[in-house]
């Protein structure tokens, strides 16, 4: 290589040789870098489509990761999204690396974001630009299929894969953890001291990973913020999903019993048509079809209650928490009745009395918790789930910190879902400001150990039947609380 040459590489940014081939990132301050879209699986399109996914052929010449890349296909659900629905392509399964030391000696540990969205939306582009790497640990975002493309099911799809389909988008994620595996030191990462974290979809896909037998030994802790195993939903069999695969068919033009063939050969945009047009039986809101867990019986052999239940947790540490509201509930205030006394079953009574709700009672709005059907909301898909997993978690000798996000900003409205990522992502040079939640301190201590105690922060207690308490961050700094919550106690869905 000539010296004009290698200078040229030099400063167009640094080159990483990964096992599928070499990519050229861009180098940041102190000796680090930022990778942008590192191509982890080969595109699931065509006769890949529907099918696990598969490593990428290898390349020999660099490619750039320094630019924005595509998000897998989705529709567009609002301003949260439209950036990537708008570029969205189903060549989208990408890795974004950001490194602190980009040196093999470096041996820093990993933290890999997998980003929310209803596991229908959303993208992992942009997560790299934190700078939480400063405090000495690689960041990494995956992307994954999304909506029908990750999750379908299909009786003809069934066929042809020994009686499994859905689940796609699992597997993607744990493909993309075996290449976190293999490449991560070349990045400055120690693959021994790798955590899974996600927010709402993505970490009800943490959740997931943690119960799927697949995913043993590729990651050695695990932050789930906001979701869990199930969101408190009843999980869907094989069947209950290929009838919902029946149902896709015909919406995209299809008959029911489809062939595998002619299922691989609609356009993407007739695919996402057609995700819109089903309905889902039994759930509330049908913004839940691809957050439905699926027994599949391969990436998931049982349902997350059981699994749960029964120990079968891939033995990890474990952060989990919630925020003091959440997302509203599907329904109002006259629809609330009929929401709980289907929840709570024999606790209906019980329940109804609790929310006020019922003949000559009056709903109280909490200044915390919001509104009743805020409380409802939040604790039937996420406070109560969460206590659920930590006890059992804990139950079977898992280390388990809960925590409860309840701060408000100085500039926003009152702590609603994702709240919390502010405090996890921000540094005070990108607009955190003083006296925001020590979260950020917390994580990275334990992706660094296992463990978020620090000397000189507030202890955090492990969760234990004896001590069932939180971490509450609030305005006026942690405090510990009893994660106790009434309605939890009749409620034992993950």
């Amino acid at each position: 290589m000539s010296v004009l040459l290698a200078l040229a590489l030099a400063a167009a940014g640094p080159i990483v040789t990964t096992d599928d081939g070499p990519v050229r990132g861009a180098a940041i301050a102190g000796g680090g870098a930022v990778f942008r879209g590192i191509r982890y699986g080969a595109p699931p399109t065509g006769a890949l489509r529907w099918r696990a996914p598969v490593r990428p052929r290898r390349w020999t010449t660099p490619i750039a990761a320094v630019a924005d890349h595509a998000a897998c296909p989705q529709s567009d659900y609002g301003t949260w999204n439209r950036a990537a629905a708008r570029g969205g392509s189903e060549d989208c399964l990408f890795v974004d690396v950001r490194t602190p030391r980009l040196t093999p000696a470096a041996r820093l540990p990993v933290l890999v974001w997998i980003h929310g969205g209803g596991n229908r939306g959303g993208a992992g582009g942009g997560t790299v630009e934190s700078r939480i790497t400063e405090r000495g640990i690689v960041l990494v975002s995956i992307q994954y299929r999304l909506g029908a493309l990750g999750f379908l099911s299909h009786a003809a799809l069934s066929a042809e894969d020994g009686g499994h389909s859905g689940n796609y988008a699992l597997m993607d994620q744990q493909l993309a953890l075996r290449w976190v595996q293999r490449n991560i030191a070349r990045f400055g990462g120690d693959p021994r001291r790798v955590t899974i974290a996600g927010e709402s979809a993505g970490a009800q896909d943490v959740a997931l990973q943690q119960l799927s037998p697949l995913a043993h030994g590729l990651f050695h802790a695990a932050i789930q913020e906001s979701g869990t195993a199930g969101f408190g939903v009843p999980p869907r069999s094989l069947a209950q999903n290929e009838a919902v695969g029946a149902l896709f068919a015909p919406a995209a033009g299809l008959a029911p019993d489809a062939t595998a063939a002619q299922l691989r050969a609609l356009p993407v945009d007739r695919v996402l048509a057609a995700q819109e047009a089903i309905v889902a039986p039994g759930l509330e809101d049908n913004s839940f079809i691809w957050l439905q867990a699926v027994v599949d019986g391969r990436v998931l052999p049982d349902t997350p209650a059981h699994l749960l239940a029964r120990g079968r947790v891939n033995p990890v540490p474990l952060i989990i928490g919630t925020n003091a509201r959440e997302l509203p509930l599907h329904g109002d205030l006259s629809a609330a009745p009929g929401i709980v006394t289907r929840a709570f079953g024999s606790h209906a009574g019980a329940a109804l009395a609790y929310y006020g709700l019922g003949p000559g009672r009056m709903p109280v709005s909490d200044p915390r918790l919001g509104s009743t059907t805020d409380q409802i909301a939040t604790d039937l898909t996420f406070r109560c789930p969460t206590r659920v997993t930590a006890a059992a978690v804990a139950g079977h000798g898992g280390s388990v910190w809960q925590y409860a996000y309840d701060y408000t900003a100085p500039d926003a409205a009152p702590v609603t879902h994702g709240s919390e990522l502010r405090s996890v992502f921000g540094t005070p040079a990108t607009g955190l400001e003083r006296g925001a939640p020590p979260l950020q301190s917390y994580w990275v201590q334990f992706v660094r150990t296992g463990n978020p105690n620090a000397t000189g922060s507030a202890l955090w207690p492990e969760v234990s039947a004896a001590s069932p308490h939180a971490l509450a961050f609030t305005n006026a700094g942690p405090i510990v609380r009893d994660a106790t919550r009434l309605p939890c106690l009749w409620r034992d869905a993950p």
